[in-house]
């Protein structure tokens, strides 16, 4: 990926860092897009900063941007002020996303409109700002994260799913459309993966065990760092002949 410009939402923590670091190991330079809110709330304030610091000390260059999802507007200045800062965006990632683990009839009608605005709308907002440049260059890479959520639901991640689902047959359909100008359009759906989001999940370790244990045939979560090699493929021109696809990371939960 050498010389390559890539835009990663949600990479300050868990997959889109592991993601983002990858990328500059293979010599892209990498714009990451995080919410202090979030990484906050993650208990890493600085994470965004910190991973930016790795990627310069492994001699690419590095731009960070703060933007809230939940704002309309603000991932399509996302786009513009990665560009802006890289000189232009030949890859893009898809990571950023929020769900809530609510039975269906207790989702609250504030929790349906954040994840619709944050999973779905703000990836329109990316996609529509990002790949019109990578037309016209003649060359793009596009990365959703998805999730094994799409194929297999789980009943307390009901919206969160179909939002998935929404994306993933977005990717599909741009991918169609962008396949003769050189632009993939991909689709990753982890399975069970240790990140941030599921850390309060670790805190019993008995609990999380039996958890990995009925999560996939491996018997095990995945690690963010396991996602990196996909999106390598996916992303560079390892990938040049792969667009439409869905790569089931999932350890085999999804068969």
């Amino acid at each position: 990926m050498a010389g390559r410009r890539a835009l990663v939402t949600g990479g300050s923590v868990s997959i889109g860092r592991s993601i983002a670091l990858a990328f500059a190991d293979a010599g892209a330079a990498v714009a990451i897009h995080h919410a202090t809110a979030a990484d906050r709330a993650f208990g890493k304030p600085g994470a965004a900063a910190e991973t930016a610091g790795i990627i310069r000390a492994r001699g690419c260059k590095a731009a960070v941007i703060d933007a809230d999802f939940a704002i309309a507007g603000e991932a399509r200045r996302t786009v513009q002020a990665a560009a802006d800062a890289l000189g232009g965006i030949d890859v893009l990632v898809v990571c950023a996303s929020i769900q809530y683990r609510v039975p269906f009839d207790e989702v609250s009608a504030e929790q349906v409109e954040r994840q619709i605005q944050i999973n779905f709308k703000a990836s329109i907002e990316l996609l529509q700002a990002a790949l019109p440049p990578m037309k016209s260059r003649g060359w793009g890479r596009v990365l959703t994260i998805g999730s094994v959520n799409q194929t297999t639901p789980e009943p307390v991640l009901s919206v969160y799913a179909a939002l998935k689902s929404a994306q993933h047959n977005l990717s599909i359909n741009l991918a169609r459309e962008y396949a003769p100008f050189g632009v993939t359009v991909n689709n990753l759906s982890p399975g069970l993966i240790a990140t941030e989001r599921n850390r309060w999940r670790r805190d019993d370790a008995q609990a999380w065990a039996d958890i990995e244990r009925g999560s996939s045939p491996m018997h095990r979560a995945g690690t963010p760092d396991e996602m990196a090699g996909a999106a390598l493929l996916l992303c560079s021109d390892a990938g040049s002949f792969i667009t439409g696809a869905d790569l089931q990371a999932t350890g085999g939960r999804h068969l």
